[in-house]
């Protein structure tokens, strides 16, 4: 399977990435752990998770993912056969939220317990934290650095001018730097990314790997009524696409696909590959058929003409 490295500075990663979000959540344990054997034995090796994963679920409190994530490195001993990105910052009960260095390194010691490893590859900020100095969270991320509990630092849901200066706090003074951004990126949410953060990510050399690749589902063609989404887990999610742009755009997947005898979801996420900037789309699996498209994906290489026409169907916004 094709890699890429993560920015200057990064591992070198396959060019998709599972997503973890659905594990404890839409995904028992049991089936987690067959997916998870499953996409090792397709190349796909590269794992996003977070702490705060699946608290919204009814029953969750956070850590579901990481922990089913724990207990198939300890079921395998695969651990060291996978590259993992985990996340600290979003809220995970009274007094547990931000990035501030004392709770990044409470924060991390959870992940790292419910993990069952000692080392996290990729350590994101899920979300800036305007309330804490960057110097005060990109010191605790290099004294993870230091300790060998994190490899590399990324953030994600930052915005362009706050990533430049996280990245100029470390250069000045000599902290652990992001090598890599994880943006909303995809075919439906496209000018955030391409006006405000690209030149940032272009400019440092980060390697971006956008979240929501498919559209919590959208871009893959499942979801082409209001009937279709209010059946799903999901449905909600895709309700402010569901409108003729949308499904226009659902239009040029579906043609783009027929002509390369293939699905809209690889399309969407091949899309995504030859886009500046990006190593490597965020997308989960909840079954054989989804987990096929992530790694056939990986093979699909767009013409121009191809490309032309799904950045005409999406354009809008400012997008071009």
């Amino acid at each position: 399977m094709e890699r890429r490295k993560l920015g200057s500075d990064g591992p070198e990663v396959p060019v998709i990435c599972l997503g973890g979000n659905v594990y404890g959540w839409t995904l028992p344990e049991a089936e987690s752990f067959r997916q998870l054997d499953a996409a090792l034995a397709a190349g796909l090796n590269f794992v996003d998770t977070a702490d705060v994963y699946s608290r919204w679920a009814p029953g969750n409190h956070g850590g579901e993912s990481e922990t089913i994530l724990g207990k198939w490195f300890v079921r395998t001993g695969k651990r060291k056969d996978v590259i993992l990105a985990t996340k600290v910052g979003m809220e995970m009960g009274t007094g547990k939220k931000g990035l501030e260095a004392a709770y990044i390194r409470q924060a991390v010691d959870d992940s790292l317990q419910r993990l069952q490893t000692d080392y996290i590859d990729l350590y994101l900020a899920h979300k800036d934290d305007p309330e804490t100095p960057l110097e005060e969270t990109l010191g605790a991320f290099d004294e993870l650095v230091k300790k060998g509990k994190v490899r590399y630092v990324g953030a994600s849901n930052y915005s362009g001018a706050r990533l430049a200066e996280a990245l100029e706090t470390s250069k000045k003074h000599g902290l652990a730097s992001y090598v890599s951004l994880q943006p909303h990126y995809n075919l439906v949410e496209r000018p955030a990314y391409e006006t405000d953060l690209l030149p940032v990510v272009l400019k440092y050399h980060l390697g971006t790997t956008p979240y929501f690749s498919l559209a919590a589902g959208f871009l893959t063609g499942k979801y082409r009524s209001q009937q279709d989404a209010a059946k799903a887990a999901r449905g909600a999610m895709v309700q402010k696409y569901l409108n003729p742009w949308g499904f226009g755009v659902v239009a040029a997947l579906d043609e783009v696909a027929n002509a390369h005898g293939s699905t809209p979801a690889r399309v969407a996420l091949a899309w995504l590959l030859a886009q500046p900037g990006i190593t490597a789309p965020i997308a989960s699996a909840t079954n054989e058929k989804q987990l096929a498209d992530l790694a056939e994906a990986t093979k699909l290489k767009l013409d121009a003409d191809s490309i032309k026409k799904l950045n005409a169907a999406s354009a809008r916004n400012g997008a071009a």
